[in-house]
């Protein structure tokens, strides 16, 4: 199944495009400063955390590995870059169905590519972050390489699975409309069980136990993505957890497309 959801992807792309387009275009019409307040939320969040953290609790550095020290604001804006597209990507996917209510219904449109349409639009600020990130990176001494690169890498790998997500979560909330609200829950829990403003590391050298968050699928996205800008490790340094994702990613697409696929002969009636 998840199989043919590809080949659905691959043969409606100019579709997707369009639709991705007009759906980060329309999200904000109507709006004076239109597209800029997409950007203003996740920098004035940045900006609260990193006077939360490094002022007001004294953090100036933080340490990435052993013996190694870095300026806490990288640290935080490259763990909470790919948050913010993961957090955008799952909320506005899970309600795609939702939203494109008049699409689903409509016998001859192909509702299989509704949840990419939103991850492809909240690629649009994501690639906006990632720019300004690495401009940051650059005034701090940290220049951008080919390193740099697996930035790519990384950003595609979490569109990959968040989508494969948003196919599970997409097709449940048609049913279960209280699943919105427990995902923003899940959202405001996750963002603290991921390690982007605090260390793993150290907690592992008090509490060994905790070893099971780097079961996190975002533990990997966010070790890669420093990785890549701190050029402290190449990603292949990453080891076990990078099979761990993509056996999780295969996992939660195979249980997400067949789900969607048993499901979706029920949406016109329940929308």
């Amino acid at each position: 199944m998840a199989d043919h959801m590809f080949q659905d992807f691959w043969k409606n792309r100019k579709l997707i495009w369009k639709l991705s387009r007009n759906d980060f275009k329309t999200r904000y019409a109507g709006s004076y400063f239109g597209v800029l307040w997409a950007m203003v939320q996740p920098v004035v969040i940045v900006l609260v955390y990193w006077f939360v953290f490094q002022i007001g609790l004294n953090n100036a550095t933080a340490e990435l590995k052993q013996g190694i020290h870095v300026p806490f604001v990288l640290w935080l804006v490259s763990g909470i870059v790919p948050w913010f597209y993961f957090s955008e990507s799952l909320s506005n996917g899970t309600n795609a169905l939702l939203e494109y209510h008049y699409l689903v219904k409509k016998v001859v449109f192909n509702i299989n590519i509704l949840p990419l349409v939103k991850t492809i639009a909240a690629l649009f600020i994501h690639v906006f972050f990632v720019l300004f990130m690495i401009l940051l990176f650059a005034l701090y001494g940290y220049y951008p390489g080919l390193h740099t690169l697996a930035v790519v890498y990384f950003s595609v790998s979490l569109m990959v699975f968040v989508t494969g997500v948003c196919m599970l979560t997409s097709a449940l909330v048609v049913f279960f409309r209280d699943l919105s609200q427990i995902i923003n829950i899940f959202l405001q829990v996750g963002i603290w069980m991921t390690p982007i403003m605090w260390s793993l590391e150290d907690l592992l050298a008090k509490y060994p136990i905790l070893i099971v968050l780097k079961l996190n699928p975002l533990c990997y996205i966010v070790y890669g993505y420093r990785a890549a800008l701190f050029q402290t490790d190449s990603i292949v340094g990453l080891g076990w957890m990078h099979v761990y994702f993509w056996a999780a990613t295969v996992l939660i697409w195979a249980v997400g497309s067949q789900v969607f696929r048993r499901l979706k002969v029920h949406f016109a009636d329940v929308l």
